[in-house]
């Protein structure tokens, strides 16, 4: 595995650190004025989720592991494990629905997702960035109420809450931002 210095760490990338595996969440390069300069590093384990802050000077040697990423289609839900199947080989997969934390309602059935391996064990999920959502519950429009930067809350087809522009209605499909699970557009 390549080795890199502490101050090339970088938010996603992924490191194996005190026997574990840990996904870089936030960096800060930090120049101190007596010394030298640092990297704090908050970093979250891949494995059962704990968080952990850490500092790397430049001439700490880390190991950054490649993940294989594979996209896989989403089958259905059973007993709180989510079941994947490979596109390729047509293999199937159980993983924990917590896996994907506040984000599941956006997972939708035969949705492609990008699921990442460490030799065998898979250890992290990404939907798609973009997911096209109903809108089931928000006020009405009012019309000439279209002032800068007001936005009103609604009720997603998934139950997810989130804040919109005032010009989209009821039982309008728009576009949900995954990562910041936050309006993106009209579909």
């Amino acid at each position: 595995m390549p080795k890199i210095n502490g101050n090339e760490i970088r938010p996603g990338n992924v490191l194996e650190h005190e026997g574990g595996l840990w996904v870089a969440v936030k960096v800060d390069h930090v120049k101190p004025g007596k010394g030298g300069a640092f990297a704090q590093v908050e970093m979250k384990n891949l494995r059962n989720g704990s968080k952990l802050n850490e500092r790397f000077r430049s001439a700490d040697k880390v190991e950054r592991v490649r993940l294989e990423q594979k996209d896989q289609q989403f089958l259905y839900e059973s007993d709180g494990m989510l079941v994947f199947m490979d596109s390729e080989t047509f293999e199937q997969i159980e993983l924990p629905a917590d896996l994907l934390g506040e984000r599941r309602p956006f997972l939708q059935d035969g949705m492609t997702v990008v699921i990442e391996y460490y030799d065998t064990e898979a250890l992290n999920m990404t939907l798609p960035q973009k997911v096209v959502c109903k809108i089931v519950e928000t006020e009405p429009v009012v019309k000439g109420q279209t002032a800068a930067n007001s936005f009103k809350p609604a009720v997603l087809d998934n139950g997810v809450r989130v804040m919109v522009p005032p010009f989209v209605a009821q039982d309008e499909d728009i576009v949900v931002n995954t990562e910041t699970m936050e309006y993106a557009e009209r579909a």
